[in-house]
């Protein structure tokens, strides 16, 4: 046992949320024992979140609410917070209030860390728990998992992580203006400037979306789009999300556009698109490994790839209007 209580006392972990309800109770619990320090950070919560934190005995940071709030921020105040309780930590699992931890990841990932000296970042495959409760809740499952493992690539990770302490410094940590998609910014950086960013074959986390509505679905695709259009803008130079951005033009404007003028002029062109639409979908679904994926499930991505382009068009053509007027935009939220 000397082994992992080492590897894990080494370790803190950040949690953030707001009104995570019974969300958060199985975040909490699912820390194990003999972690070196553990923050949770509140948001404004009103269900009670940071007292049952505390009967956990995880610290609690409240966020100054008075100041624009993103996820990127609370993680940042969560890490400094974390580390001036523990500062001889050499490594943080990030995790989001709405997940809980897979029994035995944070000590396989703190030993993958220790025996490839040269990463500076590693996470699993993050799972919904509920992905029968709703279409939506699929399409987040296969969100999750359609991605390769090895290096993240531009996709990066999400909101659970395991990131070297040096590391995540030696760059600033996350960019506290970004409202969405900060994960992969940050994972964009790290790449970049201290060595790389790899995704394992192992389950880390259980998330629980709770979409249940096409409304919320339809806000969460603007958010993505929104992301998309800010860090492709702020990457410009790498090509971060440019093939992203690229496709939900040509998805999500270009070619509704033509379906709409084909109504007016050619009704036959409006087959000629749906034809197209078909053809990607075909693509889409080919293109996922059907040892893993059911042909429904990858016809059900291929979908979901195309038709959710509309709205994240919405978050990217909303992100360039306020960027002219010098609006900053406040968080999308879904929940």
């Amino acid at each position: 046992m000397a082994e992992p209580d080492k590897h894990l006392q080494q370790l803190g972990l950040v949690l953030i949320g707001r009104n995570e309800g019974d969300r958060l109770r199985l975040c909490l619990e699912s820390i194990p024992n003999g972690v070196g320090g553990a923050v949770y950070v509140d948001s404004g919560s009103t269900d009670g979140s940071v007292a049952l934190a505390e009967a956990h005995g995880v610290s609690v940071v409240k966020l100054d609410l008075s100041r624009p709030f993103t996820a990127a921020r609370a993680r940042n105040e969560g890490f400094e917070h974390l580390l001036r309780e523990h500062p001889d930590l050499s490594r943080v699992q990030f995790v989001d209030g709405d997940c809980s931890l897979v029994d035995g990841w944070l000590l396989e990932a703190s030993q993958l860390l220790d025996a490839n000296p040269d990463w500076v970042a590693v996470c699993g495959w993050r799972r919904e728990r509920y992905p029968e409760s709703s279409v939506y809740n699929r399409w987040c499952d296969l969100e999750w998992t359609q991605v390769p493992v090895g290096d993240v690539g531009d996709v990066g990770f999400g909101g659970e992580v395991m990131i070297r302490v040096e590391s995540f410094r030696a760059v600033g940590g996350y960019d506290a203006s970004i409202i969405a998609a900060e994960d992969s910014e940050l994972s964009e950086r790290l790449r970049r400037s201290c060595g790389p960013v790899i995704r394992v074959d192992r389950v880390m986390s259980h998330h629980d979306a709770a979409i249940h509505s096409i409304r919320q679905w339809w806000s969460r695709c603007v958010r993505s789009g929104h992301a998309y259009a800010e860090v492709s803008e702020r990457h410009r130079g790498s090509g971060m999300f440019r093939r992203h951005v690229r496709s939900l033009v040509l998805w999500g404007a270009v070619l509704p556009g033509l379906a709409l003028l084909s109504l007016l002029l050619a009704p036959v062109g409006v087959l000629l698109v749906l034809g197209l639409y078909g053809l990607q979908i075909g693509r889409i679904a080919l293109s996922m490994d059907p040892e893993r994926f059911s042909f429904q499930h990858r016809v059900l991505w291929g979908i979901g790839c195309l038709v959710w382009q509309v709205p994240k068009m919405q978050g990217l053509l909303q992100y360039r209007r306020n960027r002219r007027r010098g609006i900053r935009q406040q968080i999308i939220e879904y929940k």
